[in-house]
């Protein structure tokens, strides 16, 4: 394990550890205070940001976000019987296909 120099000083990673390159006197515009925007300016900014920031949410989206909230509220529903059911009957070959259900929701997905 290589040992760290203490007289070298540590590297940015490590917080609150200063080089002397990082030293206020060394590089003032670095701490320099943060102008802030006079009173003026502050309330013409204001009044444009409240014109124009208004978020307006679709129909839609509400919509989906009930029918969401619906869905998740809902309690699951546990398929694994019926699909060990089918799995045993098709590998059995006893399985039969239903052609008109199936050729009804074929068209009711199409439609």
């Amino acid at each position: 394990m290589n040992k760290v120099d203490p007289k070298v000083g540590r590297s940015g990673f490590f917080p609150r550890s200063r080089t002397k390159t990082d030293a206020p006197a060394a590089n003032p515009l670095k701490h320099k205070l943060v102008q802030r925007n006079a009173l003026a300016r502050k309330n013409e900014i204001d009044s444009q940001t409240a014109v124009h920031a208004k978020v307006e949410i679709p129909s839609t989206v509400k919509d989906y976000a009930r029918i969401k909230k619906a869905v998740d509220m809902s309690p699951d529903i546990d398929n694994s019987a019926k699909i060990a059911r089918l799995k045993q009957q098709i590998g059995a070959g006893s399985y039969n296909v239903n052609y008109e259900k199936l050729a009804d929701k074929i068209l009711e997905s199409e439609f």
